[in-house]
């Protein structure tokens, strides 16, 4: 394979779509939010995301309103607008014993430690983890786009996520995202293991840019 260190917006928009495969669960009562903990816990390694509420007024901001945790079957979104940073939900982001990938985790437990205090524990950050591969752009969707040549829709990244109801296009937006981050990390991980992968080579400069480099 060979992965490029960078990619167009409109090499993008050529992509086909890819969509989460798998089951989608809505976790909004305490309650659910044990009993997915208790499933997910059985699992070393899951992808994670978050969603806030957009703010279009100056001054006024929002909690994190879903915490998306996926696994290649299953992503479970916690409705924390309804539910709260439950102790089951911190006990799985503390867990050191299960792997969470995701990207921008920084800005995601900051919003998360906004709602109540606890200690990340065993997280990958894919901005970091992909430069081992040469890979220098930052973005999910470019990310993606490098390594599987489809398309993650962003339409709905805007969108209301303290909604009454989540629409089907949120919950299918929201749990890509997550499961991306897992599909992300075990594609690198193959390559690692194989290392059945080269980088691409750099376009040569125009005469131009030539000059501009070498005055």
């Amino acid at each position: 394979m060979v992965i490029k260190k960078t990619i167009k917006k409109e090499d993008i928009k050529e992509m086909p779509k890819v969509l989460f495969p798998g089951r989608i669960h809505l976790v909004q009562t305490p309650w659910e939010a044990e009993k997915a903990v208790t499933y997910l816990k059985k699992y070393s390694l899951l992808g994670i995301d978050s969603e806030t509420r957009p703010s279009f007024t100056k001054g006024q901001s929002h909690k994190v309103a879903l915490l998306q945790v996926s696994s290649e079957e299953d992503c479970f979104l916690f409705r924390l607008n309804l539910t709260g940073l439950t102790l089951p939900i911190i006990s799985l982001l503390e867990s050191p014993s299960v792997t969470k990938v995701g990207l921008s985790l920084r800005d995601d437990f900051m919003m998360l430690h906004k709602r109540a205090p606890f200690e990340q524990h065993s997280c990958i950050e894919l901005q970091e983890y992909v430069r081992m591969f040469g890979i220098q752009d930052k973005s999910l969707q470019k990310i993606y786009g490098i390594l599987f040549g489809e398309k993650i829709s962003k339409s709905q990244r805007l969108s209301n996520w303290e909604a009454e109801h989540l629409t089907e296009p949120q919950k299918q937006y929201a749990a890509t995202d997550a499961w991306a981050c897992l599909n992300i990390y075990n594609r690198l991980q193959e390559l690692k293991v194989t290392g059945d992968y080269e980088l691409e080579p750099d376009e040569p400069l125009t005469n131009q840019e030539s000059l501009i480099t070498n005055p």
